[in-house]
């Protein structure tokens, strides 16, 4: 089944980007966010309520037309395609921007596709980038009862790769994601000792290189306790009453995510919150965690096979989500890996330093000083 497709430019655009002002307002709650390039307290973005038109979620078709926006609005000046892709029954979105070889992009925990506007742009003279919405995140569906344990969405995107119809691709991910990285790069390698030498593994898929930033690992003390806990029985009973303050408690828990709260880019708070107007995000991070400490054996059992594959791992120096100390340990089981720290930033560095994480990363695949 092909996939479906709408082609977007920047004049079509909602303006989410560091230059522009944005006005959205949540489906669910009827609050609007306003931002501009000039405000700087808090998380970048002001805030007022509105009365709300209804309290059901948004209808479809409302929900398709803020998903059409925002995909737009990450175009940033390059032709950026929304496309749906059947996955089992379910429809999962992804943003397609470029031409060259094929890099995957895998957002974090509550993030998605929104949170490569800056990285799309400028990779896309170098690569066919793909960002996709995993099921359950996003845009994409919530599909009850589906295994979100970090082998099983690997393997989804693995079958998301597959059916784009690339057999050698670069992949990325950054903090849950970043683990689903690295669980999807071990199902690639064929044998236990890694890549063979062409890097062909026993999936069929060759797997070039791998980006992890920030990702989820057994090193981070922070999180081998935190997310459990919510995973847990009353940790996840006190997470449901907080939703009833998510308006609230959302913007401070996505200032933490920053090293220096003035760096947020201005529209950034209403672009992830978008997704909230299609039910279900919460109840999809809450599955995740579950089995984050089964999860997490099973990515450091795995780590051993990933010694011969390329990889550069980045991370913010204030990183309060998984901690920067992390990296070292974290690097020892690559033979040819470099680590990359930028002082002073948060969980986000692909946001709060956009110009200095894409140089990294297109230095990386391309072997060529990037000048800037």
């Amino acid at each position: 089944m092909s996939p479906e497709k709408k082609q977007f430019s920047s004049s079509d655009a909602v303006p989410i980007a560091p230059s522009a002002a944005v006005a959205m307002t949540s489906p669910i709650t009827g609050t609007s966010f306003y931002s501009s390039p000039h405000t700087m307290s808090g998380d970048a973005l002001s805030t007022r309520t509105a009365t709300p038109a209804a309290t059901a979620p948004a209808a479809s078709s409302d929900v398709d037309e803020i998903s059409a926006r925002v995909a737009a609005a990450a175009g940033a000046g390059v032709q950026m395609e929304e496309c749906w892709m059947d996955m089992d029954g379910a429809n999962m979105r992804y943003l397609r921007a470029g031409s060259g070889p094929a890099l995957i992009l895998l957002h974090g925990l509550l993030g998605y596709s929104f949170s490569w506007r800056y990285t799309m742009p400028a990779l896309a003279p170098y690569a066919t980038v793909y960002a996709p919405d995993m099921l359950g995140a996003g845009f994409s569906d919530r599909v009850d009862g589906l295994d979100h344990s970090m082998r099983a969405t690997a393997r989804r995107v693995l079958q998301f790769v597959e059916r784009l119809g690339v057999s050698e691709f670069d992949l990325l991910g950054t903090s849950h994601g970043g683990a689903v990285a690295m669980m999807a790069a071990a199902e690639c390698v064929g044998g236990d000792a890694g890549l063979d030498r062409a890097g062909q593994g026993r999936a069929g898929q060759r797997l070039r290189r791998l980006i992890l930033v920030a990702p989820v690992n057994p090193y981070s003390a922070h999180g081998r306790w935190l997310a459990p806990f919510f995973g847990s029985r009353i940790g996840a009973a006190l997470f449901r009453v907080a939703l009833a303050r998510m308006t609230f408690l959302y913007p401070y828990w996505h200032m933490r995510m920053y090293g220096d709260r003035k760096h947020i880019p201005p529209g950034t708070l209403a672009g992830y919150m978008a997704p909230l107007a299609k039910p279900g995000l919460f109840e999809h991070a809450l599955s995740i965690v579950r089995t984050w400490t089964r999860d997490l054996r099973e990515v450091e059992a795995t780590l051993p096979k990933l010694a011969n594959v390329p990889t550069l791992l980045m991370w913010g120096g204030k990183d309060s989500a998984v901690y920067a100390s992390s990296a070292e340990p974290l690097a020892r089981y690559w033979h040819n890996s470099r680590v990359v720290i930028f002082p002073g930033i948060g969980h986000l560095p692909y946001e709060e330093c956009a110009e200095e994480f894409n140089r990294e990363l297109i230095e990386f695949l391309t072997h060529e000083k990037v000048s800037g």
